[in-house]
Order: C-alpha cells, then structure tokens, then sequence
C-alpha cells in the first residue's frame, strides 16, 4: 500500500467512527427490544451495554450509536414499558371504572415487569444527568395528572376529594413487592400454592380495597 492509499484509509476509518459503526442490520428497536427483554428477565444493575449487545449480536459501539449511553438506553426501556399500559379515554366510562382499570392495568404491568420499580430507583432516579431525572419525574407525573383531571371533572359526585399523588404512588406500592418479592411471598403460603390465582386474588384484593376508599360516601 502506497502513501497515498494509507492516509485514504486512515481518513474513511476515522469518518466511520464518528458517525454509525459498521452496519450489521440490526436496527435501533432490535436493541431496545433485546434490552427490554434483559431487564425483564434480570436485575437491572445485571444488565450492562455489552450483554445487551451480546444478546441482540451487535456491537456495543452500535448500542451506544443508538441511545449515548446506559442511561438513556434504560430511559428507553422504561418509557417503552409504559407506553404499553393503555389508558382509557376521559369519558368512556365512569370515573370509579377508570380507577379500577388503573389498578388493573397496574397489576397486569407490575406482574409482567417484575424490575420496573428498580430500574426506576437504582439506576434512573439516581442519575447524575438532570435530563433523565426530569424525564422520569415527567413519566410518572403524567399519571398523576390524569387522577387529578379525572377527579376534577367528577367534583365530588362518585369519587372523595383524594390526593391523585397519594394514589398512584399507593397503587404502585401495593403491587410492587407483591411481584418484585414473589420468593418472599411464596414462603407465606402452603407449598403448591397456584401463585398465578393468589395474584388474580390479590389484585381482586386491591381493587376492592382502593375502590371503597375513593368512593364518595
């Protein structure tokens, strides 16, 4: 290789690097989903940028092209687990209806994603970057909105007058160390418990519990 032909290919290599890596067909919502899929199955604090590159088979260059760093590729996977959660429209159904679908839909989520709250705490809350800090506080001040709204617009007719900040974080409270302490709650029942049913009564459970504390008397 000539001169010439070296620093040519000194200068591609370098123009490489400061934009996408090598593509290896793996696009950006392969890698959440394979991030999404980790921090389901493991501890988030397990789940670093070189397993996930490893299991979606890239890499880890590409996952840092996609989402700057751990950080902001955890943001993306709690935001996408969210965004799966529906939510009723104001109006549809009556506002003690609207309650109750929210802690079911609190149940279905909190069982299927057993580490949300973790990833909420240990590895977002504490974050050093104030932009994933506002961007988690906005997450779930969202839900607390849409409470206030919906008590607002029921004014006193179906529902107390209750703090909505009270309860969300009561409804994420009441279901998170059921799912996320399963093993502990497993030891409190008789061996061969049908687990899957005491989560469906447990949810039954909760969803008479928060119903009889909002409706107005």
């Amino acid at each position: 290789m000539d001169g010439q032909s070296a620093v040519m290919t000194v200068a591609k290599s370098e123009k490489r690097g400061q934009g996408r890596p090598a593509d290896s067909g793996v696009g950006r919502e392969v890698v959440l989903k394979t991030a999404r899929r980790l921090v389901k199955e493991h501890p988030p604090a397990r789940v670093t940028i070189s397993m996930i590159a490893r299991e979606a088979g890239v890499d880890p260059a590409l996952v840092r092209y996609y989402f700057g760093d751990r950080s902001k590729l955890l943001l993306a996977v709690a935001e996408s687990m969210l965004q799966e959660t529906p939510r009723p429209k104001p109006g549809d159904i009556a506002p003690d209806a609207v309650i109750e679908n929210s802690i079911r839909q609190t149940a279905k989520f909190t069982s299927s994603t057993k580490h949300i709250h973790r990833l909420m705490v240990d590895e977002l809350a504490g974050s050093k970057t104030a932009e994933i800090g506002q961007r988690l506080g906005e997450m779930n001040l969202g839900a607390v909105q849409a409470f206030a709204e919906l008590i607002a617009r029921d004014d006193g007719a179906t529902l107390r007058d209750i703090n909505p900040l009270f309860l969300h974080v009561a409804l994420l409270g009441l279901f998170d160390f059921f799912a996320s302490a399963e093993p502990v709650v497993r030891h409190m029942v008789p061996e061969g418990t049908d687990m899957a049913a005491l989560a469906r009564g447990y949810e039954d459970f909760v969803a008479d519990l928060v119903l009889n504390g909002v409706r107005a008397r």
